[in-house]
Parts: C-alpha cells; structure tokens; sequence
C-alpha cells in the first residue's frame, strides 16, 4: 500500500523539480496527494476499514496545512500546484 521509490521519484521530480528535493512542499503536497488517493480507492473496495479512514482523515489535514502555508507564502506556486494535482476547484 505505500508508494514506491520509483513512484516517489516521479512524483517529486515532477513537483519538486529532483527526487532529492523531498523537503519542498510541492514535493510534500504531491506525495500526500498520491497517497489520499490510493488510500481512497482502498476504502472505496473496503468501507468497513475505520483505521483506515482515520489515517486518511490525518493525511487530509496534513495536505491541507500545508496548502494554507502555500497559499500565505507563495501564492501563484499554490494556484499552478493546485492546478496541476487538480484537487481544488
């Protein structure tokens, strides 16, 4: 269920522009974002799984601290990054 060292590879140089570069929170956001929706599609085949949907709840709010601390500090980075994840309308 988590993600791999490729798929995390892809995803933070896609956003954080290096795979190195884990600390960036586009990085971070990204990363968050492909693991809600894995764990989304986890729930969606088992409803039942209530620890489950506890994690996602936290990864939920961490994901969205960090797009609040974007948003303050970079707001054009937010608006493309949001643009990109496609997660906020």
């Amino acid at each position: 269920m988590p993600l791999t060292k490729e798929k995390k590879a892809i995803v933070l140089k896609t956003f954080a522009g290096s795979e190195k570069n884990t600390g960036s929170i586009e990085g971070q956001i990204a990363l968050l974002t492909e693991r809600i929706s894995q764990i989304s599609g986890h729930l969606q085949q088992n409803k039942k799984d209530f620890s489950t949907h506890r994690g996602l709840m936290q990864l939920v709010g961490k994901r969205k601290r960090l797009l609040n601390y974007m948003q303050k500090h970079n707001l054009t980075g937010y608006r493309q990054l949001i643009e990109k994840l496609g997660i906020r309308k």
